[in-house]
């Protein structure tokens, strides 16, 4: 057995102690919502509930995980395991409706988060948190780990004027906190208030990176394959917003970056030795299949972590983008919109969460000191998260 039980084996272990048996269940899920043997959460339920397992509900990528990248909708469908109907919150809508949840008297989330402001998990759950007190339900998380750890936070918070569908919150880029916790804090500080309960793990403690609970990785979107491209994802999400791969298209999605104009040398010479710490900047060129610079070898570098407790991946990367940005002026482009259902902003703003990110790159280019202004906003979120910790 892995050191770690999540919150679904938690609650198969016992269901009826949260719901009843006449209570029609919804399951919020995705291919990563298994338990320890790599059993899925919706065929689990199925025997369960006997009958009682009415909807399922699917994030953005789809049911199965299927959709490679942003603004790629899928649509409701039927399970052919359950027969059960799919409705899909990354389609039509992405705020279940009154339909939706008139099969169901109990939601229950189980969706492996990323520990990054930048992912769209947390916001289907905060509709759904919406739609349950507007519809009278009950919502259930079941918990699972913070595969960056729960102990960190990084970076600036959001922007009220940049709220998007990759940021409804003024929270860091990363936040430290498990999906459970999240959702707690989304309910009670910003006044949600619907009925929520959180089923927690067991056995998960907050300096945990994934690799320590033992439980196996099950890509929770296409482009995250393994523990390590989580790990960069707090940093290397910023690429989304610029004409600079971010891997996608090749075999080390996140993981290594690059583009055709980048010279390697003179970017590597801009990055500060501390920035570097806990990390090698291997030297590389890939050609991605798909997505940006599709049949083009591009320039670039993959990051090894050698401990990453030392790494700031959100500190990293906009080291990176703004020498990026210094040496290669006249081909480095911001992406444009949409981003997100985003028509008018850029996304490189939604994405860092603040207009001044770019603003001091494009101008000054003293990312450092920016970063470094953080470190109060930071602060002050860890304090106001921590009253919403369900592990010590």
């Amino acid at each position: 057995m892995p050191p770690v039980k999540t919150g679904l084996e938690i609650f198969c272990s016992d269901p009826f102690k949260q719901v009843s048996k006449n209570n029609r269940i919804g399951l919020l899920c995705n291919p990563a919502s298994v338990d320890h043997t790599l059993r899925h959460a919706s065929k689990l339920f199925s025997k369960i509930f006997s009958g009682k397992l009415t909807a399922l509900f699917s994030p953005q990528h789809g049911f199965f995980s299927e959709k490679q990248d942003n603004m790629v909708e899928s649509g409701s469908i039927t399970d052919p395991a359950t027969g059960l109907p799919v409705f899909s919150l990354y389609g039509d809508t992405r705020v279940p409706t009154e339909e939706m949840f008139d099969y169901i008297d109990t939601l229950v989330i189980d969706l492996q988060d990323v520990g990054t402001r930048v992912y769209t998990f947390i916001y289907t759950l905060s509709y759904c948190l919406e739609s349950a007190k507007k519809y009278n339900k009950k919502i259930i998380i079941l918990d699972r780990p913070n595969p960056v750890n729960g102990i960190t936070v990084e970076g600036n918070c959001l922007k009220p004027e940049l709220t998007s569908f990759v940021g409804r919150f003024p929270i860091p880029m990363r936040h430290g906190l498990t999906i459970g916790e999240i959702a707690k804090l989304f309910n009670t500080h910003f006044n949600i208030g619907c009925s929520l309960e959180v089923i927690p793990m067991s056995g998960w403690k907050r300096k945990m990176v994934f690799s320590d609970t033992k439980l196996p990785w099950v890509l929770p979107s296409p482009n995250l394959p393994t523990p390590s491209s989580a790990l960069v994802y707090p940093g290397q999400v910023i690429w989304e917003g610029t004409n600079v791969s971010e891997g996608r298209g090749t075999t080390l999605p996140f993981e290594q970056f690059g583009a055709p104009f980048i010279d390697q040398n003179a970017i590597l010479k801009d990055i500060h030795p501390e920035t570097l710490e806990g990390v090698t900047l291997r030297k590389t060129v890939f050609e991605p299949t798909s997505n940006k610079w599709a049949g083009h070898p591009c320039n670039g570098f993959q990051i090894h972590i050698n401990n990453f407790s030392r790494y700031g991946p959100y500190k990293l990367s906009l080291e990176l983008l703004s020498s990026i940005y210094r040496h290669h002026k006249d081909r480095f482009q911001w992406k444009q919109p949409p981003y997100e259902y985003e028509l008018e902003k850029l996304p490189i703003d939604l994405i860092t969460g603040d207009a001044a990110v770019r603003e001091c790159i494009e101008g000054s280019g003293d990312i450092t000191g920016l970063i470094k202004s953080w470190n109060c906003e930071s602060e002050n979120f860890k304090e106001l998260s921590s009253r919403y910790y369900l592990y010590e």
